[in-house]
């Protein structure tokens, strides 16, 4: 078995392993360990001093495949203290994802600094929690998924964590890894049980909004997710590290029978 989600072939090529594989095609990625890897190529493009990742969208334009893939980098909107970055996940001739991504400068806002979200109990006071199996894939299977009382359809607090690197080749930020993490909100309080005769309701973008860098290895996701009349759905969820909350993730969702 691999040790890691990715391969990094050099040149900005990439190969996916069984880490990695996705829920709904087991010849497709999972969107949550690409986020990761994306993040990670974005923090790599041209990188300053005093400059934060702030807000980190992905567009994603079709089925991810596994396999061999390229991502390409670029400063779309420079500037001295906000910038606006790109990357694409292209394989087989076609482009999968776009992420943009805002970098802003960094300044003293101590005095003025306050978060609104309630804290998460940490993962001790969770216990382990099986309904994730439900979800087929390698992805999932790397999780450790631990769950706060009170968790039902639509609404659930979980801590997760997985054992693997996102690359063979070394460390990567604690932001990078935590994002790697972040797509799997989408089925931790699943209104409706995967699978079988049920409904599909697949994520097509992943919004991130950071007011800190996280720390650690532990992500934590307070989650609400909302099914509407039309086949669009919503998952939202406070982002948490051991100190707290750092962020919010939003996913728009096309519900449908399968």
């Amino acid at each position: 078995m691999p040790d890691s989600f990715y391969r990094d072939l050099g040149g900005g090529r990439f190969e996916s392993t069984v880490h990695a594989q996705g829920a709904w095609n087991p010849a497709e990625q999972h969107m949550a360990p690409i986020s990761g890897l994306l993040t990670h190529c974005l923090l790599e493009c041209e990188p300053r001093e005093g400059m934060q990742l702030s807000r980190v969208s992905f567009d994603i334009l079709g089925m991810i495949p596994g396999g061999e893939f390229e991502v390409t980098t670029a400063v779309v909107r420079p500037g001295r203290t906000i910038e606006l970055l790109e990357a694409r996940m292209e394989s087989g001739g076609r482009t999968a994802i776009v992420a943009r991504a805002w970098r802003l400068s960094t300044q003293d806002t101590t005095a003025v600094a306050a978060v609104e979200d309630p804290r998460m109990p940490g993962p001790e006071e969770a216990g382990p929690h099986e309904g994730m199996t439900a979800w087929p894939g390698g992805y999932i299977r790397s999780l450790e998924v631990r769950v706060l009382p009170g968790l039902r359809p639509g609404r659930g607090q979980v801590w997760l964590r997985n054992p693997y690197p996102l690359l063979d080749t070394g460390p990567v930020a604690d932001v990078v890894r935590l994002v790697g993490m972040m797509d799997a909100a989408n089925g931790i309080a699943s209104r409706v049980p995967p699978g079988g005769d049920s409904w599909m309701f697949p994520n097509v973008d992943l919004q991130i909004h950071l007011h800190r860098m996280p720390r650690g290895e532990w992500l934590g996701l307070d989650t609400r997710v909302t099914f509407g009349e039309s086949g669009v759905g919503l998952t939202s969820s406070v982002v948490h590290d051991l100190d707290g909350p750092f962020g919010r993730l939003e996913q728009i969702l096309t519900v449908r029978k399968l």
